[in-house]
């Protein structure tokens, strides 16, 4: 399995970006998808989620009213609309797949450089 996450960038406060992640993988579309972030001197947490179908999305409280979560199965895609971002929202993202069987995201994109300006 093998997560390519893009999108990433410079932009302002109160700017939009959209991160996306290819998967290369048969069972896309079964399989659980979150994104992850990780800032300078904290632990890497996960801030949204997506379940195989689309039907079922977690956002984390931080991000709740700013960020959408969406994939397009026919493209092996999961996607993070970020909105009104704040220079809180700098971080490394990644996106992850779920292992079912294991139930733990064992699969992990390579990282994509957020950086908000105030």
């Amino acid at each position: 399995v093998q997560l390519q996450a893009s999108g990433g960038g410079l932009v302002q406060a109160g700017g939009s970006l959209r991160l996306s992640c290819v998967a290369s993988v048969r069972t896309f579309s079964s399989s659980g998808m979150g994104w992850f972030r990780q800032a300078p001197g904290k632990e890497r947490a996960v801030i949204a989620s997506i379940n195989g179908n689309g039907e079922r999305t977690f956002l984390a409280d931080s991000v709740k009213a700013r960020f959408t979560i969406s994939r397009d199965n026919t493209k092996n895609t999961v996607y993070l609309q970020m909105n009104s971002l704040k220079p809180e929202d700098t971080a490394v993202y990644f996106c992850a797949m779920l292992d079912p069987l294991k139930a733990s995201w064992s699969y992990w994109g390579q990282g994509t450089q957020v950086t908000v300006s105030s």
